[in-house]
């Protein structure tokens, strides 16, 4: 039976934390069906909002238990999987035979049950996956097939006011078409990470020692840089006094046609000389992004940051030089070796800002851009300074939840899990202003149970 305030009725889609649950609920909107497939998120999903998902969206594997399982509803939201299409894997899309095809299984309940409106949502990468193949598949099938209007938007949590930079594609459809739908502006005031904070009460498992070494080792690198002007681009340490070839030729062309010769008369990783070593021993002294077997060659953007990264050495050496033999960078993985500085103009003290460990280096951001949280390990979650939070730390399952802008759900119990699922799901706060347009006209016809549901 429906509450008296019910607007509208949604499904919930691969569900997770349930990020367009909260979005929708606070818009008056009653869940009436969700699936997810994780158990433990499946089980949390009840506990949050009373409402048991479906397992294994797969099960739906005709018309007709689509038509007996899933109820009418006026709106069906699904952050559909994302690894298929993201960077960050091997972007194997529609060809991914677990995940990439289950955009066509939200295709298959749309068909069936007809809501008026969707919400989509997937990493901005599918937007260019496969040459721009895979989003004119999404949207011509939905729009051809379906009838539905759909319209893609790139959105990042910071643009309404949410200190977390998380860009990501939503695609929203109407079936009575998508005139006067617009989305609000931006939101211009400022931010802080600070608003998401814990006090008291934290209890989050500690940064390894390594990890705390190396971010003193690139505070120290920004005080011994005072007066000058930090590059924008990575900083890849392990190019510093490097001078083995990278523009026509490449290390393993030279391994290749001059064999036992191979480097000699280059130098490796931080000006190590590379003569009269064996190939083997001077495989393990060039960079990891040096070493591709075959025909490769360094594209243009990699050329450029080896070049940067030389040149900006060769101007600095009588600083950088004494810094390398402090802190000797190369006993550091080589994530620990790169270093990005994302706050440009203000005071260089690292734990004034946030920093996060990732394999493309040391990034420090300032407090109003969180990094974007990641479904990775824990070693990717935002470390916050000393000068933000009294010790250097990272953040917690609930700051996390709060940048996703999930309120006070109960999360999993192991952080790492919590960590995780926080790095998947939806942030509430871009879905909310996303649907309070969409669904504007719900929201002024009253009472969902008095009128027609589905078309």
């Amino acid at each position: 039976m429906d509450q008296p305030d019910v607007r509208f009725r949604f499904i919930d889609l691969f569900a997770g934390l349930g990020g367009f649950h909260v979005a929708l609920a606070e818009l008056g909107g009653q869940g009436v069906f969700a699936a997810e497939w994780e158990p433990t998120l499946n089980s949390l999903y009840d506990a949050n909002y009373g409402l048991v998902p479906w397992s294994d969206i797969n099960t739906l594997d005709s018309e007709a238990k689509i038509a007996q399982e899933v109820p009418d509803h006026d709106v069906l939201t699904a952050g559909f999987p994302c690894q298929p299409f993201s960077k960050a894997g091997e972007q194997l899309g529609f060809g991914d035979t677990l995940q990439g095809q289950l955009f066509f299984k939200v295709f298959e309940i749309l068909k069936v049950k007809r809501p008026r409106r969707f919400i989509l949502e997937n990493v901005p990468n599918i937007l260019k996956h496969d040459n721009g193949n895979t989003l004119e598949t999404i949207v011509g099938k939905l729009e051809n097939e379906l009838g539905y209007k759909v319209r893609v938007e790139r959105l990042s949590p910071h643009q309404f006011g949410v200190p977390q930079v998380r860009e990501r594609a939503y695609f929203i459809g109407s079936l009575d078409g998508l005139d006067g739908f617009e989305l609000p502006s931006p939101v211009r005031s400022k931010t802080d990470i600070s608003s998401v904070l814990q006090r008291e009460g934290v209890d989050v498992r500690a940064v390894p020692e390594q990890t705390l070494r190396a971010i003193n080792m690139w505070d120290d690198f920004l005080k011994l840089s005072e007066g000058v002007k930090l590059p924008s681009f990575p900083i890849w340490a392990m190019e510093f006094g490097a001078t083995y070839p990278y523009e026509e030729a490449t290390p393993p062309a030279l391994w290749k046609e001059q064999q036992s010769r191979g480097l000699s008369g280059f130098n490796g990783c931080f000006g190590t000389s590379l003569h009269d070593l064996s190939v083997e021993d001077q495989y393990g002294l060039i960079p990891s992004h040096s070493r591709r077997p075959g025909d490769y060659k360094f594209p243009k953007w990699k050329q450029s940051f080896i070049r940067q990264n030389r040149n900006f050495f060769e101007t600095n050496s009588s600083w950088i030089l004494p810094w390398m033999k402090k802190w000797k960078p190369w006993e550091f993985p080589s994530s620990l070796q790169k270093f990005e500085w994302n706050a440009q103009g203000e005071a260089r003290r690292i734990d004034k800002f946030v920093i996060q460990v990732r394999a493309s280096g040391i990034r420090v951001k300032r407090t109003s851009t969180a990094p974007s949280l990641i479904a990775m390990t824990h070693t990717q979650v935002p470390i916050l300074g000393a000068e933000i939070a009294g010790v250097r730390r990272y953040m917690s399952p609930h700051e996390c939840a709060a940048l996703q802008s999930l309120g006070k759900i109960m999360l999993p119990q192991n952080d790492l899990n919590a960590y995780k699922a926080l790095g998947n799901a939806v942030n509430a706060r871009v879905v909310k202003e996303i649907a309070e347009p969409l669904l504007a006209h719900f929201l002024q016809e009253g009472p969902s149970s008095d009128r027609q549901v589905a078309a």
